[in-house]
């Protein structure tokens, strides 16, 4: 009787905390603030508990004393991740990051390797308090009073993806990351900005590949705007609609929130023509973004890698991007020419340069890739940081109404001028693939 009574207790405990949306957590050793949980380097994580780091070898505590919460962090030489149950939506994420007696430098990166803050330095004995805002996600389609109505239909590898496991997961990482807390608190408030796409788009889990949606959220004012992803490889606007993964967004979405659109690459080649199913598909999810109260906008698909003899690029996307011009002058919504800037970009750095900016690496430059790796379609980080640059551009630049939740991070960048790769900061994460993702 006893043990199905603390059976009972434990199944309750463990659904409760499933359902909280605050908390507040105190890294570094047992001496924790009053209301705070206690992280030390021995706290793995355990989905009973519902929270805890995912691998907790390398991980040490340091207590300088003083302040229960700054006195104290949790710090590792290599990336360490930081995982809490918790359920879908948004969140603000407040961190307290620094050393009372000595310097940090400290990157943050949530689920699929998505940039929220990057090289954070602090001098010795400085405490920074830093905000992110967060989009938590998982595969059910649920109506806006939570009933469950469907579920998205996802790919065998998306299943080990960090972001439809029903976790909030934080990596730390750089030269010398130091967490002193972790505070989340729901934001009911934020505009969130859904994004639609492929490959060239999707929050990339493994180094080397990534995209520009995931460098994105860097750009924006947290609790002011969200980020939220939902693009995959190898996607059409069809198959968006076939898995369900756009009727999963009709139902989160609310007025004044964004959606973005950007198919093309693998549209082209999966036999639906630019009448009969690109245009028609695309005007469908406008129409139907607008009765909702939100904001459609268009993103023309960026160039690949494939220059003619005089090094200019040659349109491998066919009619795809003009068709997407003229329906944004027909519904008379915003389109980011991302196409015409890539364009910009890729003819600026050259054939060699623009290298790059793509998977471009020898045999050998990650865990078991015996050869080579040159793909001119999918982006290293430094490639999908400019591209999210020239999205960013954009949108200042035509003084779209996102304009104003710019952040500071975005100073004035032109395709023109790139930036330098040697003075691009990208620690990598612990996750490393040279499967190419699907799409092309």
């Amino acid at each position: 009787m006893q043990n199905w009574i603390r059976f009972l207790m434990l199944f309750l405990g463990s659904f409760l905390f499933a359902q909280q949306t605050s908390f507040k957590f105190d890294f570094g050793t047992d001496r924790a603030e009053n209301g705070f949980i206690p992280i030390t380097s021995t706290s793995k994580f355990d989905k009973k508990i519902g929270y805890g780091f995912m691998d907790i070898s390398g991980l040490k505590s340091v207590d300088n004393g003083g302040n229960a919460v700054t006195g104290d962090f949790i710090t590792s030489e290599k990336p360490f991740y930081f995982s809490v149950v918790i359920p879908e939506g948004n969140y603000n994420i407040t961190l307290n990051l620094g050393d009372s007696k000595g310097s940090s430098e400290t990157t943050v990166r949530v689920e699929n390797r998505r940039l929220m803050l990057n090289d954070i330095k602090t001098k010795k004995g400085e405490i920074v308090e830093k905000q992110i805002t967060v989009h938590v996600k998982d595969s059910i389609i649920r109506k806006q009073d939570g009933t469950q109505i469907g579920i998205i239909k996802l790919k065998p590898r998306e299943r080990k993806y960090l972001h439809w496991d029903n976790l909030l997961t934080i990596e730390f990482n750089n030269e010398a990351p130091k967490v002193c807390s972790v505070i989340i608190q729901p934001n009911k408030t934020a505009k969130t900005i859904f994004i639609t796409g492929d490959s060239t788009v999707v929050d990339a889990q493994y180094e080397p590949w990534a995209s520009w949606g995931q460098m994105l959220p860097y750009f924006f004012v947290p609790n002011e705007v969200v980020i939220a992803n939902y693009a995959e490889s190898g996607e059409t606007l069809k198959a968006f609609e076939d898995r369900h993964r756009i009727d999963k967004i009709w139902n989160k979405i609310k007025p004044g929130d964004y959606l973005f659109i950007q198919f093309g690459h693998n549209d082209q080649k999966s036999g639906n023509s630019i009448k009969s199913g690109y245009r028609k598909r695309l005007k469908e999810w406008i129409l139907k973004a607008k009765e909702l109260g939100a904001i459609p906008v268009l993103v023309t698909s960026m160039n690949r890698r494939v220059f003619d003899e005089n090094n200019k690029i040659v349109n491998t996307l066919d009619d795809f991007p003009d068709a997407m011009r003229e329906i944004a002058k027909e519904e008379k919504v915003d389109l980011i020419d991302l196409n015409a800037l890539s364009k910009t970009l890729f003819e600026t750095m050259g054939p060699e340069e623009a290298k790059k900016a793509f998977v471009h690496y020898p045999a050998n430059s990650y865990p078991n890739q015996p050869t080579a790796l040159a793909d001119d379609t999918h982006f290293n980080t430094y490639g999908a940081y400019e591209l999210a640059k020239c999205v960013v551009k954009s949108i200042v630049d035509q003084n779209l109404t996102l304009k104003k939740y710019i952040s500071k991070n975005y100073k004035n960048f032109s395709p023109n001028k790139p930036d330098k790769v040697k003075e691009f900061h990208w620690p990598e994460s612990v996750f490393m693939e040279s499967l190419k993702p699907d799409g092309n």
